[in-house]
Order: C-alpha cells, then structure tokens, then sequence
C-alpha cells in the first residue's frame, strides 16, 4: 500500500499536476496540503474521476487540507486539532482509512520570527505534541504526515549556516520536532536513509531546484504499530521539475499488508 503527502500550493492552479502525478504513480492514499480553497471550490469531480474518494477541509486563499483515497471512503474522525477553539485555520484533518488512522497536517510556517507568527507555531507544534500523545497511547497504527515546517537536522538543509534564524530551523522548532518524535514516533525517511541527502521542497528563486538547493520539511511519522511493515519511502522530486509544479514534491511511503 501507497501512502503519498503533497504540498500541492493550491489544488486548483496545479490541478493538472496533480491530476498527471496521481495517473503515472496511483498512490493508494493522499494527504493534500496548501489547499488554498474553500470547500465549495475543492475539485470533487475531477478526484473522482481519478478514480479517489476524497475528504477535505478547506480554506479560502489559504491553508486547506485533504485526504483521499483509492479503495475506500477515508471516514473523518476530525478536521479539528485540539487545543484551541479560536484556531480557525484549515491545518489539520484525521481520518481511518484502510485500518489506519491517518492525520493530515500542514504545520505554521512561523516567520518572521521572533514574532506572534512563530509564536503560533509553537503553540500549534505543542497542541499537535499533546494530540499525538493521545493517539500513541491508542496502540492502534497511526500515520502523522504532512507539511511540517522544520528541518530536523543539519543534513536536511541545504547550507544550514543560511537558515539559523528562519522559522523552520530554529533551536525551538527542531526540539519541538525532537520532542514529538521522543513518544515513539518514526521518521520513516530517515529510519530508511539514516545519511542521505533528501529534499521534499525547492524554492522558485535562484533554480533551487536545479541546484539541488532543498529543504525537507515534509514528513511521515509513524506509530510503533507500523515500524515493522514499512517496506520502502521516497520523494517523487521529479514532479516538482515538471511546468507549474508547487515548490514541493510529493513524499511516500509503502507499507506491506498485515
């Protein structure tokens, strides 16, 4: 089974792009972030037509979230992450699908910081924290995947020394990363390819992507239930070369049946 995340940076605008990805690689599941339309411009039909049954939270200009799958309809759990009921932001939406808990996720970017923005961020990062807390002591097999605005470490970064004040690699941003995945959490990517350069996102500017100039700060957690039936991951980075391409590219996982 397939498990993809994209940053697709507007569903509408990049729908070809995404209509084409899903048609040459057939992920059985997608997480969708950066909607950037409400609920009544989400491109239903065309989903499915490409053969999904599809969940969404949207948002209008902004945020937005997605889960779609190729099997069965994904039954949504929340598009709400707890914690604070004046949040209104698309960010986040939890769904079963095919036995999994899947939650959807595409975290604040915080800049610029220091300032409110990075505040929410840190705030958001703590709700997320304490949600995903709940859902490891369910025992059941979860997936936390999504546009997480942080680079873990050094090696996922294209010239760290650039980054040291940016949102997405401050020392709070990285520990707060390291403290999620402290209850157990497994980044897949890395549980895989513990020392290779990967990248998930490439800027517009400066042919970042023709430079390999990247930044991987999508990412796949999972729970303890699902360490042992993780069989492969990777980046479909060749999406993002491709006309009007988001500045993402899509991240997946396989996993082998129970």
């Amino acid at each position: 089974m397939r498990i993809a995340t994209y940053n697709v940076n507007g569903v509408n605008g990049r729908l070809p792009v995404l209509l084409r990805w899903l048609k040459e690689t057939a992920p059985d599941i997608v997480c969708l972030q950066e909607l950037k339309a409400p609920e009544e411009k989400y491109p239903l039909q065309a989903i499915e037509d490409a053969g999904y049954h599809a969940i969404w939270h949207g948002q209008k200009s902004w945020n937005g979230v997605a889960i779609f799958s190729r099997n069965e309809q994904p039954i949504e759990i929340t598009r709400v992450l707890p914690g604070d009921p004046e949040d209104l932001h698309s960010r986040y939406i939890e769904a079963t699908v095919n036995d999994l808990i899947i939650g959807c996720l595409y975290l604040p970017n915080g800049n610029p910081a220091p300032g409110p923005k990075f505040d929410y961020k840190l705030r958001w990062f703590e709700r997320l924290t304490l949600h995903a807390a709940d859902l490891m002591a369910s025992g059941k097999p979860v997936i936390l995947t999504g546009d997480y605005n942080v680079m873990p470490t050094e090696l996922d970064v294209y010239k760290p020394e650039r980054w040291v004040d940016d949102a997405l690699f401050r020392p709070e941003t990285r520990a707060a990363f390291q403290k999620l995945l402290a209850q157990g959490w497994t980044d897949a990517i890395r549980k895989l390819y513990p020392h290779e350069v990967i990248y998930t996102f490439w800027d517009y500017f400066r042919d970042a992507y023709g430079r390999n100039a990247g930044l991987r700060i999508d990412h796949f957690l999972l729970s303890p239930a699902l360490n042992k039936r993780l069989r492969s991951a990777g980046v479909d980075s060749f999406v993002r070369g491709w006309e009007k391409s988001s500045d993402h590219a899509p991240v997946w996982i396989e996993l082998d049946d129970k």
